[in-house]
């Protein structure tokens, strides 16, 4: 079943053509973040074959799957809805001969290629970076391992979990080790993968510059280490000015006080104090405007110095009044404060939904599918939605046509086992 694209503007990335064999998160991420602003992607996935389903792993990653019209499961997991919109997808397998043509034909035609296969796979098919930044000097060739194309960890498999520990993440995130709960927590999300897939973004469109500029494309290469060290940013900076390993600090901030959850009298809110300011007035607010004159606690080193004196008796205070209370009162003094909401209330929060960041796309299996918004907003060449997450192959027989193969030589592909079989 092939979905036409609906007829929305021209994005930023109109014309720019990315050919996808990444999967799982950080590649797909990156294409798809190309896609939303205006790209051709086209997913390069393994056909469906004895012993396994075929496509991209996180097809099968649920439950959560996607319901089709009956309320039954479908084969397409959530985890795939949410990295795979705005794209096409081809079933090509590139052991066999035949499919390595095919990925060369395309490549022919595009300008970006984006892989995840471990270091030295792409070399055994014929389409490395060498080989193909030499077929075609234009093309800019993005590789995102665990590890980077060098380096004594190269050869390994990269994994946001463990990339989270080595990289130290897991060092600084989690409650203090003595207090109940203690120990190293990784974080909700894969935010190594989901950074690296971003400052992959960034590289191509800086790699697409220079091309535009010179002529001549270039070979990326991205590591999910490389960026959870680049990402521990001001904890980072602060091990290197004093050579001290920061330690775990549980919802506080390392650097600024208060800026941590705090319990209320139903509940708990955070409380984001962020300069000396805020603190006055927060101190105002909360009855104790001598906290905010002591020399202990009036600037923010202070605090820092002796927060195991004032975020006690900030906590006393705070559990004396409701959380709405709070709120009200502190954002009318312009103090940053905040709720800790599930999905269910962020996916229903006023501001959540006025920026649209909840939309939906019709679907094979639904007529309405809700999915994540992109957080871009580009005022001349604003992020459009034109496809729903593909079906495994969906778009397989008219990409190949484009490439001009006829309907004889699919099928003849198709019986070879090169091409998948039609959804």
């Amino acid at each position: 079943m092939t979905q036409a694209p609906l007829p929305l503007p021209a994005g930023a990335l109109d014309g720019v053509r990315v050919l996808d064999l990444s999967r799982v998160l950080a590649g797909p991420w990156c294409t798809q973040t190309l896609a939303d602003l205006g790209a051709e992607v086209i997913k390069i996935e393994r056909p469906p074959g004895e012993g396994h389903p075929g496509g991209d792993d996180t097809r099968g990653w649920g439950p959560p799957f996607l319901k089709d019209r009956d309320g039954r499961d479908t084969p397409e997991a959530a985890y795939f809805l949410g990295a795979n919109r705005n794209k096409r997808s081809v079933t090509v397998d590139i052991a066999q001969p035949a499919g390595q043509a095919l990925v060369l034909q395309l490549a022919a035609q595009c300008d970006v290629l984006v892989e995840n296969f471990k270091v030295g796979d792409m070399a055994r098919y014929g389409l490395d970076a060498a080989t193909l930044c030499t077929k075609f000097p234009r093309l800019v060739y993005c590789s995102i391992t665990g590890y980077g194309q060098t380096g004594p960890y190269k050869d390994r498999a990269g994994y946001d979990y463990a990339v989270q520990g080595l990289g130290g993440l897991m060092s600084v995130t989690g409650e203090r080790d003595d207090l109940p709960g203690g120990g190293p927590q990784k974080v909700g999300v894969a935010v190594a993968d989901l950074f690296t897939g971003l400052y992959a973004t960034v590289a191509i469109l800086a790699a697409l510059r220079h091309r535009d500029l010179t002529g001549q494309g270039q070979a990326i290469d991205m590591a999910l280490l490389d960026t959870q060290v680049a990402m521990l940013a001001n904890l980072g900076a602060n091990y290197l000015v004093t050579k001290q390993a920061p330690r775990r600090a549980g919802n506080a901030h390392q650097n600024i006080v208060p800026y941590q959850v705090f319990e209320v009298a139903d509940g708990h809110m955070i409380l984001a104090v962020g300069n000396d300011g805020q603190f006055e007035r927060f101190c105002a607010v909360a009855g104790c405007p001598e906290l905010a004159q002591d020399e202990r606690f009036s600037r923010n080193a202070s605090r820092v110095r002796h927060r195991d004196l004032l975020v006690p008796l900030l906590a006393e205070r705070l559990r004396q009044r409701t959380r709405s209370d709070w709120l009200t009162a502190l954002d009318s003094a312009k103090v940053p404060c905040g709720p800790i909401n599930d999905l269910a209330d962020v996916f229903a929060d006023p501001q959540v939904l006025a920026r649209g960041m909840k939309t939906t796309v019709q679907h094979p299996h639904q007529d309405q599918l809700d999915l994540v918004a992109s957080p871009m907003k580009l005022s001349a060449t604003p992020v459009t939605l034109r496809r729903a997450p593909p079906l495994l192959g969906q778009h397989t027989d008219e990409v190949l046509a484009e490439l001009g193969l006829s309907a004889e030589a699919r099928e003849a592909l198709r019986a070879a086992g090169t091409i998948g079989p039609r959804p």
